[in-house]
């Protein structure tokens, strides 16, 4: 009698232990950075005045074709003319395609970007487009180079959604030229709050991955900060983009 109750115990116990297992939820990847947005942006190099211009932008992130975007908007402008740019919003089309049209009424060298923001991350990338003859540009080259991005230059930040005063987290942009990660860039941090906006902090980040720069940061208190994010290489490249983060 007492083997029987000892065997019927062992079984009970070896089944509670082997429910408890199958109740443990899988672990969530704590942290883990999410792929960068790829945006494929396809505009004819050359267009007649008066002729209608297709512009298509394709989202993905990593497999996945991103169908809900929170904007997908062309910006366009002629050289020399940034402060002049016009903005068309785009149609979703579904499977990733966004699409808007245009129309230019003179020769010259315009730019059409298309700004994509979607599950919290943003990246802008660039063409060029002539249209009839093209046009002369050099007084106004310096200038334009000062605000926009050079050709195929993208930025992916990461922009944190729950962040809360006095935590430590972490920073991280993701750069790309033509497509291809960026790497060895010099990347740093500009952090300054709302209400103090003379007092602005300086992070280096690192490039732990390939195109990939981080730097931890811990808000001092909750309010709206702006992170201007500065970029540079061994030439002639300085590109920025500035960001608002709400800190709880």
């Amino acid at each position: 009698m007492k083997r029987k109750s000892g065997l019927f115990f062992m079984i009970l116990v070896l089944t509670m232990l082997a429910a408890c297992g199958k109740e443990q939820p899988a672990k969530e990847n704590i942290g883990e950075v999410p792929l960068p947005l790829d945006v494929e942006l396809t505009v004819p190099e050359q267009v007649e005045v008066g002729g209608k211009v297709e512009m298509a932008a394709v989202v993905t992130q990593g497999e996945e074709k991103i169908e809900d975007a929170d904007e997908v908007e062309f910006e366009i402008w002629e050289e020399g003319k940034k402060d002049d740019s016009i903005k068309v919003a785009s149609i979703n089309e579904k499977d990733g395609l966004y699409t808007a049209e245009t129309t230019f009424d003179h020769d010259g060298l315009f730019h059409i970007q298309v700004h994509v923001t979607a599950r919290s991350l943003h990246t802008m990338p660039k063409k060029e487009v002539t249209v009839g003859e093209g046009g002369n540009y050099e007084e106004a080259v310096e200038e334009e180079q000062e605000h926009a991005h050079a050709d195929g230059f993208s930025m992916d930040f990461l922009k944190p959604e729950n962040a809360e005063a006095g935590e430590s987290l972490e920073l991280v942009v993701k750069l790309k030229v033509d497509g291809q990660s960026f790497e060895k860039a010099q990347v740093r941090y500009e952090i300054w709050n709302v209400s103090t906006p003379d007092k602005h902090d300086w992070i280096d980040a690192e490039e732990l991955a390939a195109g990939e720069y981080t730097a931890p940061y811990t808000f001092a208190q909750a309010e709206s900060y702006n992170i201007q994010i500065h970029v540079k290489d061994d030439k002639d490249l300085h590109e920025h983009e500035e960001y608002t983060v709400e800190v709880k």
